[in-house]
Order: C-alpha cells, then structure tokens, then sequence
C-alpha cells in the first residue's frame, strides 16, 4: 500500500501540488444491542478506503475513493488537486505547512491480552446476559432493560511528500446497561452504566467492571431514581462528578480551543493565550497516548490523521491558558508546532482540528473530602447531554444528582439540569479529588462539521465549583 500510495503521491506533486498526504482506513465495527430479552440488532460494518490531502497555493483539496486499484485512487487524488486549485483564487485565510522530519513508525499496536475481533459471537452475547441477569436481580419494577455491546478495530496507514510512512491499528470496546423503572406514580427513572476504552475483553474480568457490575449499577440507580426528589432552582456550590467533569472539559471549554476556530477568531481564547482565566485548581489535558502515572480507560490514539505523533498539550495550567490544539495548517499559521489534533472519523472526511483525550487533572482530596469541603450543595453524576455555544454558555443534564447538607448526601435529585459559562465556571473550582477516570464511548463521540460520531476520551476526577445555576421547580 505504501509503494502504491507513494507513486501516485509523487504523479499529483508533478503537476503542481506543493505538498499530498494519503491515508488509509480500514476500520471494522461490531455492533450488539439486546432489549428486553430480544436481539434487536447484531451487525458487523467494514469501511475501507483512501483520501488524499492536496495543497496548493494556500488551499487544500480533499478527495477519497473506496475503490483501492491504482487507477481510481489516482483519479481521487487528481480530484483533490482540482479542488484546490479552483478554491486557491478565492480562500481568505491561506493553509500551508510546514516541512518535518518524515517517521517510520510500522504494526503499532497495543498489547491486549483478549482481543475483542477474535473472540466468537457467543462469547459478546454471553457478556450482554450475564448483565441482563444482574440488572433484573437488583432492579425494581423495570419496564425496559437494555444492553449494548460495541466494538472498533482496524488498520489505519499514512504516508506524504516527506516520505513519513505510519501504521497502526485503532480499537476501542465498550459495554452499557441502561434501565428503566416506574414508580407508584407511574415516573419513569432511567439508570444507566457504561465500561469502555482501548482495551480487551479482559477489562470485564475487572472488579466494578464485569457485566454483573454494569447490570447492578444501572438498576440501582434507577431504582432510586424512582424517589427521587426534583433538584431546587437558583445557584448552588456543586460536587461534580469525573464523568461530567470531562464533558465540561470537552464540550464547553475544548472546542473552544480547536485551532480552526482560534485562527478564524470564532472563539473567544483566540486572543487569551497567557491569561488567567480559571483558579488554580484548573489544568487541562488534551493528549493521546494517556500517561502512564494513572489507571486510565481512555482512548488510544498514537497518531492523528496527518501522521503527526500525538502530543500532551497543557490547555490550562493552574488556570492559566497556555496552548491550543492543532492542525499542521493552523499551527503554521500561529508559528508553533503541530499538537497532533487532525482527525477524521474516517476515509470519506478530511482531517480538521479535534479532540483526543481531554480531561481536568486530579487534585488531592477524597470524596469524603470533597463533600465536607463542599457543605451544602448538590452532588452532580454524568451526563444525559446538553448544549453549547461558542461564547462558552453551556447547558448540561445531569443522570443524577443528591441534595449535600453538612457534607453528607441527603437524598436522591432527578432533572438536575447546569448551566452557566464555562469561563466564569473555571474561575470558580475551589478543589478536586485524586480519583481520575477517563471515559470513551463507542455509542456516541464527537460531532463537528457534520463529522460524527468521532471517538474521543473525556473525564477528570470529582471538581467542587461555586456558583453554578441550576434548574428544576422554584
């Protein structure tokens, strides 16, 4: 495939190109779903092909093809080229590059002791029952039960006009319970639990990760959902939980640091770098290969979708903006070096500035700690998703929550519904626990430009922050 790539790399670069960067997926999804005790859908999906990346006087064409003979992908990186050249005479912002050292990097992968796309059929769905029977053994008056089971593997190649040549081989496992209970007054409560990351099978032979586990958790939470208390309006201190930690840190804070966004001022850090713009409580990581100091399921992601090794960019040190995340494009623009953060969801799509595994870093209190120094206020749990916008408002649900008096959980909250602005909120967390969890799901991802859903790792550990409008009655 290199050799093939390579000629046809070096055929566009003879009729004008400046610079072409080819990529390779292929990558294989299994997908189980099982409700209330009937397989709903079990299917296995292979999308495979190329798309070529084709600079030309500050414009960049992008062209694909699924068909792999030589011929067609030299009509597809053609393609590209046209595209740049029709669009050079009328871009308002030019994207160029600059040269690196090409690498050769071959078979990486990671070392899993039961890969997921060797195991059988009969060993997933042993997995989706083992959690189904669980959940009925802890639930109460469950109206719906249902399991998924998603699995991602393949082989992405990359290689350019530098002669980089990279392969590796992408994955990522996850497995969810969610369950869904009624009260005496005919509410419905929804639990749910979810166990993913690039990993094996093994990772369900963990404690608080084996389907028996999963199964339990969700139809605990939604058996005590069903008493649950609506959350009270106005402004409280909250205790947030890792997992809506994360999505704070992708979804309103984030996105707002993509270098397409910076170099066009459609966010409003693009001219912070070096402020303070939270307490010092506040750091933001944004990297791929999660280090190894911590006990992580997150992505895995060594390089991104223009062959640049994936780098651990700092966002926010101790509240202070330190870097973006970039394309090579957008980090010509702004004379730094690329961080590694051009992705695509896969072939059909050119590469744009995304997130990796983007996540607040612990601080040093328990949870005890936490909810002593929090007082009073509400203890938020996941996320059922929520809204934001480029001035950095966000609105986010909460699965759940618990009303904190005196630092002890009082009783179960339902609708717990956040909002504010994620630059206000940073100034405003006052400590953070030392349990990390990192959290990246194969149902679901990132969306942006109409590519979705693009897998990425978010989490953080428990954060207290003050201020925070709630919704719910008055």
């Amino acid at each position: 495939m290199f050799d093939k790539l390579q000629t046809i790399i070096s055929k566009i670069e003879s009729k004008g190109a400046d610079f072409v960067d080819a990529r390779y997926d292929e990558l294989l999804t299994r997908t189980i779903v099982k409700e209330n005790e009937r397989i709903e859908e079990c299917k296995t999906i292979k999308r495979a092909g190329v798309g070529f990346n084709v600079y030309y006087k500050g414009a960049i064409g992008y062209a694909f093809s699924a068909d792999l003979s030589s011929k067609i992908l030299e009509q597809a990186a053609n393609d590209a080229l046209g595209i740049a050249k029709a669009s050079s005479h009328a871009i308002n912002i030019k994207l160029e590059i600059e040269p690196l050292q090409p690498t050769t990097e071959l078979n990486l992968k990671l070392n899993i002791k039961e890969p997921a796309w060797l195991s059988d059929l009969d060993e997933k769905m042993e997995l989706l029952k083992r959690g189904e029977i669980s959940a009925k053994e802890y639930g109460e008056n469950i109206t719906s039960l249902k399991l998924m089971y998603g699995e991602l593997s393949g082989e992405k190649i990359f290689t350019n006009s530098e002669g980089t040549e990279i392969q590796w081989n992408p994955l990522l496992l996850e497995l969810i319970c969610i369950v869904t209970s009624k009260n005496q007054q005919g509410d419905l409560a929804t639990g749910y639990e979810a166990k993913n990351g690039s990993t094996g099978l093994e990772y369900f032979k963990n404690k608080d990760s084996t389907p028996e586990d999963i199964g339990k958790n969700a139809a605990l939470m939604a058996k005590e959902k069903m008493t649950a208390k609506a959350a009270p309006a106005g402004k409280f201190s909250v205790l947030c939980e890792n997992i809506l930690a994360g999505v704070l840190a992708h979804e309103t804070f984030g996105h707002l640091t993509e270098g397409d966004f910076i170099i066009s001022k459609g966010s409003p850090l693009h001219d912070k770098l070096g402020e303070t713009l939270g307490s010092e409580y506040v750091t933001i990581i944004d990297e791929g290969v999660l280090h190894t100091d911590y006990t992580l399921k997150g992505l895995w992601l060594p390089y991104d979708d223009q062959g640049v090794k994936t780098k651990r960019s700092v966002l926010i040190e101790k509240g202070i903006l330190k870097e973006f995340l970039h394309s090579r494009a957008t980090a010509k623009i702004l004379k730094v070096e690329p961080t590694g953060n051009a992705r695509a969801v896969n072939f059909t799509f050119a590469p744009i500035p995304r997130m990796k595994n983007t996540y607040f870093t612990p601080g040093d209190l328990t949870e005890e700690e936490a909810l002593k120094q929090l007082d009073t206020g509400i203890y938020a749990i996941k996320s059922l998703g929520g809204s934001t916008e480029f001035d950095g408002s966000f609105i986010f649900q909460a699965l759940k929550g618990y009303w904190v008096e005196n630092g002890e959980k009082q009783y179960p909250l339902k609708d717990v519904a956040l909002s504010g602005n994620i630059l206000e909120l940073l100034k405003n967390i006052r400590g953070a626990t030392k349990d990390l969890e990192i959290f990246s799901s194969f149902f679901g991802g990132c969306g942006k430009d109409g590519q979705a859903p693009l897998p990425c790792g978010i989490g953080g550990p428990k954060l207290i922050i003050d201020n925070v409008r709630f919704g719910g009655e008055q």
